[in-house]
């Protein structure tokens, strides 16, 4: 069995939304656990880490970055990068902004380097626009075209009323996808 941990920051709970919609998706898989892990609770205990497979990593957008919390769970991995106890895993990153673009690449390749230097594996979104093929706008998968990682893009009204319903169907498969990789990644080598 593999042990995914989704690890994210959401101050007004939009990004905890994409969050449980990207768990939803990863729970269709067998043989995957999934558990929700709050950013500000892991850097107080980074070492829980160790017990995991693979990571989502998930913030909103602030000033083309991560927040000040999730940098604070990246920055407390320190020891873990030290010895490369997280080398080998698999792991992606989700970000939510309020704008269609709001620097959300920004975003995500911060957590790609960061991932880079604990030497994990990084496992892009591969999910193609779906409007393209004529589905409406705010109906499509992928619809803002993020191929590096999972952008959604928030509204100001309540999390779950705050997304497209091509953002939240996007996390779903995003979730599954990544599962269905690390499941891949788990399976045992037979001789």
């Amino acid at each position: 069995m593999g042990k995914l941990a989704i690890i994210y920051h959401s101050a007004h709970g939009h990004t905890e939304h994409i969050a449980q919609q990207i768990r939803s998706g990863a729970e269709q898989i067998d043989g995957i656990e999934v558990h929700l892990l709050k950013a500000e609770d892991l850097a107080l205990a980074p070492d829980a880490l160790v017990e995991f497979d693979g990571f989502i990593l998930g913030s909103p957008t602030y000033l083309g970055g991560v927040s000040g919390p999730f940098k604070t769970f990246m920055d407390a991995t320190g020891r873990l990068w030290r010895t490369q106890q997280l080398r080998g895993r698999l792991a992606a990153g989700f970000t939510v902004s309020s704008l269609p673009s709001g620097d959300k690449q920004s975003t995500l390749l911060s957590m790609f380097v960061f991932c880079m230097q604990h030497g994990m594996l990084w496992a892009g979104n591969p999910i193609l626009p779906e409007q393209h093929n004529g589905v409406p706008y705010e109906e499509a998968a992928n619809r803002l075209g993020s191929w590096s990682g999972l952008m959604a893009q928030a509204g100001h009204a309540s999390p779950v009323d705050s997304f497209a319903p091509g953002d939240v169907k996007t996390a779903r498969m995003f979730g599954r996808n990544f599962a269905l990789n690390l499941q891949r990644l788990c399976a045992p080598i037979e001789a």
